[in-house]
């Protein structure tokens, strides 16, 4: 498929069966004394940033303003990115596998992006807080790529995108029910912050929510179209469901990956019982292909959630789009005799986001950046592969193109028992923290990763870089105390 990241796609049995046999295992981690001179490196080699976040916990909670920085053993202040490498404020460099959580596919800091944005600074500013040409031209050239997003609407994060969808899905339908998979992220809004990470776990992972804002919000089984249905056959005798919302590729960016025909058996069963189908594309939208995994799948949402890409690493990025007689309830209004789905957000589609997105994606498209990353996130998979074959670990390493994950310890995949539930907490902490180690431990070499299981890869990787990458993963391998 042109400008697609997937090349291939994966056998998912094959995947959960590696998965099942790792977590079958006692979790095996880096040896004692190597990953005492992994932690002496950060002592040595990052003492300014050791002193910038010991200053920043008086001040932030935690001492980052981000989650993705919560590192092992202590953040690490990057001070630039270029291309495929970070730099922290020690002068240490980094192979960029984070690529600031996914948004980045052309490489950090893109020059022709940065230039075009420098030149629309000096004009106008980054915001006036009224209309600029350049959210037409990101909605134009976004409904190019996309059949489904006849209309789009850029707000400032993808958590204010899936909040307005689901108000768009309830007035629609006129139906409250809201069914989401197990595991997966959908922003951090009250009724969304249920079953995070382990599927089962319902509102377990976060607190300071009142239990009726997740009264509405249901749970199924990740890629079991027979979970779904169920949920929307009970429903259907209580009122009906409003929406079923799903990451194309499978919970926490693919992490679970699904089934090929997976989203067009969703797809058909929101047809069936009347339910708006979201798709959330923060992160594959174009990442796993210029139109998106719904262009990879054949299936057209009613509603698509946008973030990332969307913004070219830029902030507010944030989007939604679909089809014209559901987002029209965005304007509505008393006047028009509709009902209103409001949203808000002062630095919504200000014009240096808008803009970003609009040079980013016209760039991905000119230069199939997709693909180039689809190529990397190919190489890097099949390299580690051989690396767990040589050295005889359990490790499980499978991507959706330039989306790579590494399972080590399998964390998110602790089977949930309400029965021994003090005894799972117990190993989702241990296998938390070896997980947290080995990302230490591919950083002290060298590597950035998100938390130490997930990768990247951009169209500034090249084979060598890559072929880089794995030569340091592979010093990490050999201090696996199997």
């Amino acid at each position: 498929m042109e400008n697609c990241s997937i090349s291939k796609y994966h056998d998912v049995k094959e995947i959960y069966q590696k998965i099942d046999n790792l977590m079958s295992l006692k979790p095996i981690r880096v040896e004692q004394q190597a990953m005492q001179n992994y932690l002496k490196w950060f002592d040595q080699n990052c003492e300014k940033s050791k002193i910038i976040v010991a200053e920043a916990k008086q001040f932030i909670p935690g001492g980052v303003q981000h989650n993705l920085a919560f590192n092992y053993p202590f953040p690490l202040v990057f001070t630039k990115a270029e291309g495929a490498y970070l730099y922290d404020t020690d002068g240490n460099e980094y192979i960029d596998f984070l690529q600031a959580g996914g948004p980045t596919i052309l490489g950090s800091n893109y020059k022709s992006v940065r230039e075009k944005l420098i030149d629309l600074l000096n004009d106008c500013g980054p915001s006036t807080g009224l209309f600029h040409e350049y959210e037409l031209k990101i909605a134009r050239e976004i409904n190019k790529h996309y059949p489904s997003v006849e209309m789009f609407r850029m707000l400032g994060s993808g958590t204010e995108a899936v909040m307005g969808a689901l108000r768009i899905a309830r007035l629609a339908t006129k139906h409250k029910k809201i069914i989401k998979i197990g595991g997966a992220y959908h922003g951090w809004s009250d009724q969304m912050v249920y079953g995070l990470h382990i599927p089962g776990t319902r509102g377990f992972e976060a607190h300071g929510i009142p239990v009726l804002s997740q009264w509405h919000t249901q749970e199924a089984k990740p890629n079991s179209l027979a979970s779904v249905e169920r949920l929307l056959k009970i429903n259907r005798l209580r009122g009906g469901t409003a929406a079923v919302i799903v990451e194309p590729i499978g919970p926490e960016s693919g992490t679970r990956p699904v089934d090929f025909e997976y989203n067009k058996g969703i797809r058909d069963l929101c047809n069936k019982y009347g339910a708006l189908l979201i798709f959330d594309e923060v992160v594959s939208a174009f990442r796993v292909g210029i139109g998106g995994a719904q262009q990879f799948f054949d299936v057209n949402p009613d509603l698509t959630i946008f973030g990332k890409v969307v913004a070219g690493g830029y902030p507010s990025a944030g989007g939604l789009g679909g089809k014209k007689e559901f987002m029209e309830y965005l304007a509505a209004g008393l006047e028009s005799g509709k009902k209103r789905a409001y949203v808000g957000g002062t630095m919504a589609a200000n014009p240096l986001s808008s803009a970003a997105g609009y040079y980013t994606i016209k760039e991905i498209e000119r230069t199939n950046a997709c693909e180039l990353a689809g190529r990397a996130g190919d190489r890097l998979t099949k390299g580690l592969q051989l690396l767990i074959d040589n050295y005889n670990l359990p490790f499980v390493a499978y991507n959706q193109g330039s989306i790579c994950h590494l399972e080590t310890v399998g964390a998110m995949f602790t089977k949930l028992d309400l029965l021994k539930i003090k005894k799972v907490l117990k190993e989702v902490k241990l296998r938390k923290h070896i997980m947290e180690e080995m990302g230490a431990a591919y950083m002290a070499e060298g590597i950035v990763t998100l938390a130490g299981s997930r990768m990247y890869t951009s169209m500034a990787d090249t084979d060598e870089l890559i072929d880089e990458a794995l030569i340091r993963f592979e010093k990490v391998f050999k201090n696996i105390a199997v």
